[in-house]
């Protein structure tokens, strides 16, 4: 559809280089109209390309102030050729305060466009709504695979957007030499064919890329412009510039950490120790959702389940880590016993 569009355009400014020749404007020599005619022709298809990229509310607030602002021309323009100005200062006059106004109304329009309410006009502009509740799907969270269940819990409305680009770099992950890259790449497109089977989920891959752009990241968040969508990810870099740049980031991390269980200082829980800390005595475990805990005193309890008690909670972007410390109660308790056995025998063989 692409390459169809472009037909179009070069046809438009072949046919405005025609137009021109054929009438030859102000008597200029064919060529010098030709010239002319392409110039503008350019410069109509270079307009069309920006307005593009404009919200379908700044273009209807352009035209309405455009429409005004002519309107208010003409109306001051009637009045002046009721005056006693000289007609040709009064035709410079109305043609410079059409210009202005119209400019001055189109420039406004534009900028104030954002605050019109295309839902009051019912569903006339519900293809705009979907656009601009659009999610933009990166490599990282595709490959992931969380985003299926997200999808499956309904928790995605709206369109969820596809790029070419992120298809490409996922072909390329999964054509790779590295048996590991190769595996996560397969992985993104069959996670993909799962969320395009979806009937909630609205899936489209687009075509629009941004050749000056060499980064993905960089072209993903250009397209979110451009759609003035979000972007999914659980990217902590590419989450952090386009907030910089204003883009809206739903993080994958950020809702699981959201979700998981809280838990207090003070409080009792019980972990799996699964290896040995960096630090001296220490041992480390995991819980379900894959939440790191580090345990004080339980480095000999490697491979046992114990009872800890919670000291402190370390809340970060890349997730969650649990403190605790293992209380050596019960071999506290069994060396007590232990040491109070044998009196207990002497006393018993003195009654005797």
């Amino acid at each position: 559809m692409k390459w169809e569009v472009w037909v179009v355009r070069a046809m438009f400014v072949v046919g405005f280089g025609a137009v021109t020749y054929h009438l030859r404007p102000f008597h200029w020599p064919a060529l010098p109209a030709t010239g002319l005619g392409l110039v503008l022709g350019l410069a109509c298809v270079i307009f069309e390309l920006r307005l593009e990229k404009v919200s379908l509310k700044r273009l209807i607030g352009a035209g309405l102030g455009a429409s005004l602002g002519i309107l208010g021309a003409v109306m001051i323009g009637n009045l002046l050729s009721l005056t006693s100005v000289e007609k040709h200062s009064a035709s410079f006059f109305q043609l410079t305060l059409l210009l202005v106004m119209a400019y001055t109304g189109f420039v406004l329009g534009a900028v104030k466009g954002d605050v019109l309410n295309l839902s009051a006009l019912g569903g006339l502009f519900s293809g705009e709504r979907q656009r601009r509740t659009a999610k933009i799907l990166d490599t990282s969270v595709i490959i992931d695979g969380r985003i299926v269940d997200i999808c499956e819990a309904g928790f995605i409305e709206g369109q969820v957007i596809v790029p070419q680009f992120v298809l490409r770099e996922l072909q390329l992950v999964a054509d790779s030499s590295d048996a590991l890259k190769r595996n996560r790449g397969r992985r993104g497109l069959d996670i993909l064919q799962r969320i395009q089977k979806m009937s909630s989920v609205q899936v489209q891959i687009v075509e629009d890329d941004f050749p000056q752009v060499r980064s993905v990241d960089l072209k993903l968040i250009e397209l979110a412009k451009l759609y003035e969508g979000k972007i999914i990810t659980n990217d902590f870099n590419l989450n952090k510039v386009a907030q910089l740049q204003g883009i809206a980031v739903l993080n994958v991390n950020e809702l699981a950490n959201a979700l998981r269980p809280v838990v207090l200082p003070g409080e009792a829980m019980r972990v799996f120790i699964l290896k040995e800390g960096k630090e001296y005595n220490q041992g480390v475990a995991y819980l379900d959702d894959g939440t790191m805990v580090v345990v004080d005193n339980a480095k000999k309890m490697m491979s046992k389940t114990i009872d800890i008690t919670v000291t402190s909670v370390l809340q970060t972007t890349a997730g969650r880590m649990i403190f605790g410390r293992y209380e050596d109660r019960v071999r506290t308790m069994e060396s007590t016993h232990s040491e109070s056995r044998p009196a207990a025998v002497v006393e018993a063989k003195q009654g005797a």
